[in-house]
This record gives structure tokens, C-alpha cells and sequence, in this order.
């Protein structure tokens, strides 16, 4: 068999699945249903606001199955198919009658969810109604890919459940419930980002279904005007355009928070691991343009100056430099109902160790900060003695403290006094101790810095 006959074979095996020559309607038919579907008159307005007064009640008790059913009897595919159709065959009065449908459609059904949440006692912000918010270029792909179906399904005789499912997967109706109850609640940020969800829907499912009807070759209406035509062309791009590029912002703002949570949680899992502490919680999160990273630990209390310096030193190696790091230990006061404890014993041992694990904590980190100047001192030191070795060869050996001095008087009170306590070789001139006390204060910063020589070892 030649590699031609071959491939042959297998482009008519995949074009016998893929053949939908016997199983279109025609499209006179196709071209029919869709202009009933557009009118919003009587039983079809009625059904929309009850639709979305369920709708509303779905979001409100944040029950996606309430929400489904609610979709499933929802009659607002047809202007939006309306418009598709109208712009694949150049039909004008078709595309003006779905938008002042579609419009009406929507104007109804965000007053119909505005009264619902002005009248319902929970008003709280669920997670179905958060949900549709924050629209991004996956909702665009979503409602256009969802319009390719919707054609599909009315331009086949074998119609199924094709156009329910659209409605569900591109989530028409939950949108224009959430713009209501921005609008009920004030919240109008709410209202834009479910009202902009809405219109991302729609366009991209109408766009879908335009360029079905001319992949289909559905008859076009003769154009007289070609200037109209060409100005109601380019309304359509400019509107796609104008559309979309939001979306993409959105997109590329999530994906940075998804990212930053992604690896904050990985810092938290690698960096967080100590043998009598573990972590109780932690979240991520940008707060008004701030990368925030919140760990709640229990257990034994760590030093907590010392752990954040640590950690922070480890965030830029983590990608995560510049973000906030919270770290909180233990219980706080107002974490705990204090008033649920069994007894007053239990709640008086409660308080007591608070009390003493804040003092703990508190003495720890003041000694490591006393061990951290000691360390520094001890390492300036060093350096020192290595140039004091050129430039004063009197000098054998330097010691750098902060002593304590208790001060007579009416009461003894006590002062910290910088010192350099100095072994010389040889004594030095008046002028060589001041050259020397200089010296030392320009290397370290210090300027009331004493000098203190002992004899040689």
C-alpha cells in the first residue's frame, strides 16, 4: 500500500466521524428559531425574573444547584443568539431587536436581584457570588467556546440538551444576580466586575455564533448600504477588542497571585519545619497592591526577632522578596473564648501561662539580641586589632564594650559607657592617645568613645 493510499484511508476515516453534512437542519428553519427566541414578551419575561429570583436565592444560600436550576430555565440565549445570527447574515433589524431585548432582558433581571437582596435578611458575601467578580480572558474563552456549542446544537436536527448546557457552562444569569446585589448592598465594585462578566458572556457567545453561521454558509441579506455595513463591522471589532482587553489584565493579575501563593506555600512547608513547633495556619495574600504572607505557629515559642530576620534573609532566595511576612506564636487573647473554659482554675492557668509565655518570649529575645552585640563587638574587634597592629604598633590588644557604670550621688543610679579597654607594648604620648581615641571613633562609628589601657598579659 503507497504512503498516498494510505492517507487517504485515514482522512476518510476522520472525516466519516466528523461529517455533519446528514445531520443539519436546514437552515431556513435554524435562521427561524433563532428570531422567535429573541422576543422578550409575556410567558418568556415572567419566566426570566422567576429565574432569576431563584437564581438569587442560590447565590444568597451559596447552593450551585440552585444555581444550575435556575440557568436551566433562563431564556436569555436567545437575544444574544439573535445578535450572532444578525451579524453572520448582515441583518441589521435583526441585531438592533436582540439588543433591545438582551437589554431589556438584563435591566429586568438586575432589578429583579436588586429587590431580592434589598429584601432578604443574609446579606453576606458567599463564595458562588465572589465567584463572579473578577472576570478573566478564561471566562472569554469560556462564553466563546460555549457559543460554538449553542450554534452547533441549533443547527443540528438532533438538538439534545445542547443549549441548556451552554447556558450552564457560561453562567448567563449568576452574573446579573451578582450585579444586583452590589447594587442592593452598595458594593459597586460588585456591580462592575458581575455586570463586565455579563458582557464578556454575551459578546463572545454572539461573536461564536457569527462566525458558525458563516462557517455554516447560512444565506446572507443583500447589502445596499456597504458604508453601514462596514461601520457596524468595525463597532463589532472595536466592541470584541474593547472587551477583552480588561480580561487580560485580570488574567495576568491572578496568575502573579496564584504564582505567589504557590511558592509562599512552598517557603512555608521548606523553611517552617522546627522540631517542637508546628504551623497552625498560613495564607497569602495581596492586600491593596502588598504581597502578604501570614504564618500562625503552636507550640513552643521561638525567638521572635530572630526567626523574622531569619526568614526574611530567606525570601529573596524564594522569589518572595519584598513581601510582609506576619508570623504569629501561640494563642492571642482574642482567639480563645476565655468564657468556654469548663472552670475559673482553667481560665486563671490560661491567663498565667499567657503571662508567662509572653515574658519568655520577651527575655529571649532581648538575650539574643545581647548575644547578636557581643558577637558583633567581638568581630569588629578582630579587625581592629589587625589594623591597630600597622598603624599603632603600641597596641598588643582592644577589647569594644558597652560597661555599666553605677554613678554616686543622693542614689546610686548607673550610665552605659562605650570603652575601648587597650594592652600596650609601649605607653603612648597624649598625642598618640587622641590620634588612637579618633581613630577608633571614625572606624566605629562611636563618638563618645573612652579609652581604658590595662598593662600586657
Amino acid at each position: 500500500m503507497s504512503i498516498k493510499s494510505f492517507s487517504e484511508k485515514i482522512k476518510a476515516y476522520f472525516r466519516n466521524y466528523f461529517d455533519m453534512s446528514t445531520e443539519l437542519e436546514d437552515k431556513q428553519t435554524v435562521m427561524e428559531d433563532i428570531r422567535n427566541g429573541v422576543s422578550f414578551k409575556g410567558t418568556n419575561i415572567i419566566i426570566l425574573i422567576i429565574a432569576m429570583f431563584i437564581a438569587s436565592l442560590g447565590l444568597n444560600v451559596n447552593s450551585a444547584a440552585v444555581i444550575i436550576g435556575a440557568m436551566l430555565i433562563s431564556p436569555l440565549m436567545g437575544p444574544i443568539m439573535g445578535m450572532g445570527l444578525g451579524v453572520g447574515i448582515h441583518d441589521y433589524s435583526l441585531i438592533k431587536r436582540s439588543f433591545r431585548n438582551l437589554a431589556m432582558a438584563a435591566l429586568f433581571s438586575i432589578l429583579a436581584s436588586t429587590l431580592y437582596f434589598v429584601l432578604s435578611p443574609l446579606n453576606d458575601e458567599r463564595s458562588e457570588l465572589l465567584a463572579r467578580t473578577s472576570p478573566t480572558i478564561y471566562d472569554v474563552l469560556i462564553a466563546f467556546f460555549g457559543g460554538c456549542a449553542g450554534i452547533l446544537g441549533v443547527s443540528s436536527r438532533h438538538k439534545g440538551n445542547v443549549i441548556p448546557g451552554v447556558a450552564i457552562a457560561t453562567a448567563l444569569m449568576p452574573p446579573l444576580c451578582t450585579a444586583g446585589y452590589g447594587l442592593a448592598t452598595l458594593q459597586f465594585s460588585f456591580f462592575l466586575g458581575a455586570f463586565y462578566l455579563f458582557l464578556i458572556n454575551s459578546i463572545f457567545i454572539g461573536i461564536a455564533t457569527a462566525i458558525g453561521v458563516r462557517v455554516f454558509k447560512f444565506p446572507k441579506i443583500q447589502i445596499d448600504d456597504l458604508r453601514t455595513y462596514k461601520r457596524v463591522s468595525r463597532t463589532v471589532y472595536a466592541i470584541s477588542i474593547l472587551t477583552i482587553i480588561p480580561s487580560i489584565f485580570l488574567t495576568i493579575s491572578m496568575i502573579r497571585e496564584q504564582r505567589f501563593i504557590t511558592e509562599a506555600n512552598a517557603f512555608v512547608d521548606r523553611e517552617f519545619s522546627f522540631p517542637n513547633t508546628q504551623v497552625l495556619r498560613r495564607s497569602a495574600e495581596i492586600i491593596d497592591g502588598e504581597r502578604v504572607i501570614t504564618v500562625s505557629l503552636i507550640g513552643d515559642n521561638l525567638p521572635l526577632d530572630s526567626l523574622k530576620s531569619a526568614m526574611y534573609a530567606k525570601l529573596h532566595d524564594a522569589n518572595l522578596g519584598g513581601a510582609k511576612l506576619v508570623i504569629n506564636q501561640g494563642y492571642k487573647q482574642g482567639e480563645v473564648d476565655i468564657n468556654k473554659l469548663s472552670s475559673q482554675m482553667f481560665r486563671d492557668i490560661y491567663t498565667s501561662n499567657q503571662h508567662k509565655i509572653e515574658n519568655q518570649a520577651a527575655t529571649i529575645d532581648s538575650l539574643q539580641r545581647l548575644l547578636q552585640h557581643n558577637d558583633d563587638a567581638k568581630a569588629l574587634s578582630t579587625k581592629l586589632i589587625h589594623e591597630l597592629q600597622v598603624i599603632f604598633p603600641q597596641v598588643e590588644a582592644i577589647s569594644l564594650n558597652d560597661e555599666v557604670f553605677a554613678l554616686s550621688g543622693d542614689s546610686i543610679s548607673y550610665d552605659t559607657i562605650n570603652v575601648a579597654i587597650i594592652t600596650l607594648r609601649n605607653n603612648l604620648s597624649s598625642e598618640q592617645e587622641k590620634k588612637l581615641t579618633d581613630y577608633l571613633s571614625a572606624r566605629t562609628g562611636i563618638s563618645d568613645i573612652h579609652l581604658i589601657k590595662t598593662n600586657r598579659f
